[in-house]
């Protein structure tokens, strides 16, 4: 048996982590809270949004924030996580500052979308009424009804 385990940690945008000499992990599911050591049975669990934590064969320890993923277990060795998105860490301080700065990042993202949005619809609402009202005065810029035109005889 293999005394350490491969640990891949990846989003659809790259990996992450990929080491060999990973010693322990833990992660967490709906259960709650579960430890991987090497010699482990095949397993397959969807996480929930968490800290991940796994020992290095030198006593490392490092932490990985994610929001929700799969993880596998195969071989009893080869731990495979895949995630849509993930923080890495060395201290749960620094995780802790790098969370926190990605979330403000994604509120701004998020803020700049709706104004975008916003200015998008502004703008598809005055091509319709654009198209809507053809007889538009040129000189006050507010469209003529066509009963209007109809009532005063011009066309």
């Amino acid at each position: 048996m293999n005394p350490t385990l491969r640990l891949k940690i990846a989003t659809p945008a790259a990996v992450l982590f990929d080491s060999e000499q990973v010693t322990a992990l833990r992660a967490e599911d709906e259960s709650g809270s579960f430890g991987i050591l090497p010699g482990h049975a095949d397993f397959l669990t969807v996480l929930t949004p968490s800290v991940l934590r796994w020992h290095e064969a030198d006593g490392n320890l490092h932490y990985c924030a994610i929001e929700a993923g799969i993880l596998s277990v195969t071989a009893g060795s080869v731990v495979t996580i895949a995630c849509r998105d993930g923080v890495l860490a060395d201290t749960l301080e620094v995780l802790e500052t790098q969370i926190q700065a990605a979330r403000a990042k994604h509120l701004d993202a998020m803020r700049c979308a709706r104004v975008e949005q916003t200015r998008i619809h502004a703008q598809a609402v005055r091509q319709l009424l654009r198209y809507l009202r053809p007889g538009a005065s040129a000189d006050n810029g507010v469209p003529a009804l066509e009963s209007d035109a109809n009532q005063t005889g011009t066309h």
